[in-house]
């Protein structure tokens, strides 16, 4: 076990380390950017408040009152905030627990600059702090009848533990035996449009009246709970993903043939000849789509599903031996009750208010920060916490 370095000392005695300006009282946190105070409302020790925000514009003396967007934090008894750069603040929540401690408040974030146009006013967003990076999505789409549905059942059975669907959300109303959260997330029309207009969805149709679609906050769901997620779209619906911020890989099912697409199609037996010729219109239009659009990283061919399976598996990296992805190498460590944080280059140092005396470093947490993907309306992945002894003991080995 190491000592707190002289540098890091010399920064927490000075105040808060470079670039970062703060002042907490009553369980609120105002951070200074240019002309513009951000003031993040935390709440007394006795009674735990919603996190509000507030905007205090030095040119014009007035006070602004965003809209806020995005996944908002949980209630807590105190919080501690550092400017990570001009467009986010980094808050940490007083005695949470690892995986609810980080939070982002995005203000210049190009998700914030976009939903500042279409709503007409000022807006900041929430993002979640998590560590590590998922796997990344895979979309697949193809025509009705090109068996995309049996290929990812395949994958499903074969590995339950390593993929998970995304639940859509829509407008209908649930059917017989439907449960909502499982089925579908079913939500009220005015709610839904009011969420795709906060840009919370990567993709959404009308169909038949009913809105139907992915939001971003199911996908980061199956990503929080350890698994890889699998959207089942159409050619639409993945363009409006492949637009989006979400980085995936895109599948593109094809049938062998027109003749052998209609032939499983009328072997079903599920529909009308009506029904079956407009599915097959329908087709003709998204396999030219598919093929030709640029969505798609990989186009698939399913003249033999066993093949098919073994190209798919090939493409998602499954052919040879399957490892768990890596996890990240910190530790999990618990964030103080009572903390003050300072940021020196890409780390963030969060010190206990009262260290016991000659444990500096035992009281202190190091918050890599460095390597941050996504963000508002989703998750702000790749932290990275150790304690500060693990953190010193890495250095030591590098040195070395």
């Amino acid at each position: 076990m190491g000592e707190a370095p002289a540098f890091f000392v010399d920064e927490l005695q000075k105040g808060y380390g470079n670039g970062f300006d703060i002042k907490s009282k009553g369980g609120e946190t105002a951070i200074l950017l240019g002309n513009r105070t951000y003031v993040i409302g935390g709440a007394c020790e006795e009674s735990p408040l919603s996190i509000g925000v507030q905007i205090f514009d030095q040119s014009t003396g007035e006070w602004i009152y965003p809209t806020v967007l995005g996944t908002k934090p949980k209630p807590c008894k105190g919080l501690s905030a550092v400017l990570l750069s001009e467009d986010r603040i980094l808050i940490t929540k007083n005695g949470s627990t690892p995986d609810d401690f980080a939070w982002f408040l995005e203000v210049d974030t190009q998700y914030v600059r976009q939903q500042k146009k279409i709503l007409g006013t000022d807006v900041v967003a929430w993002s979640k702090g998590v560590r590590g990076y998922p796997e990344k999505p895979v979309v697949i789409s193809g025509p009705s009848g090109v068996g995309k549905g049996t290929l990812i059942s395949m994958l499903m059975k074969e590995y339950p533990s390593m993929f998970g669907f995304s639940v859509s959300h829509t407008t209908r109303a649930p059917r017989a035996m439907e449960k909502d959260g499982v089925h579908y997330h079913f939500i009220e029309r005015s709610a839904m449009e009011k969420e795709i207009e906060d840009g919370k969805f990567l993709e959404f149709a009308s169909v038949h009246g009913n809105l139907y679609g992915t939001s971003v906050e199911a996908v980061e769901v199956v990503a929080d709970d350890g698994k890889r997620c699998i959207l089942d779209i159409d050619v639409q619906g993945a363009r409006s993903v492949r637009a989006s911020s979400l980085e995936a890989i895109f599948i593109f099912v094809c049938p062998p043939s027109m003749e052998e697409l209609e032939k499983r199609l009328r072997a079903r037996g599920t529909e009308t000849e009506e029904q079956v010729l407009k599915r097959l219109r329908n087709a003709k239009a998204e396999i030219e789509q598919g093929q030709s659009s640029g969505i798609f990283d990989h186009m698939l061919y399913n003249d033999n599903l066993e093949e098919c399976y073994k190209s798919l598996k090939k493409l998602l990296g499954l052919d040879g031996t399957v490892t768990a992805p890596p996890k990240s190498s910190s530790k999990v460590v618990d964030l103080p009750m009572d903390h003050s944080v300072a940021k020196i280059d890409h780390r963030i140092i969060i010190n206990s208010k009262t260290p016991e005396l000659g444990k500096a470093s035992t009281n202190m947490i190091v918050l890599d920060v460095s390597s941050l993907k996504g963000g508002a309306p989703g998750r702000t992945r790749g932290l990275d916490i150790y304690t500060m002894d693990s953190f010193l003991d890495g250095l030591a080995g590098i040195n070395h």
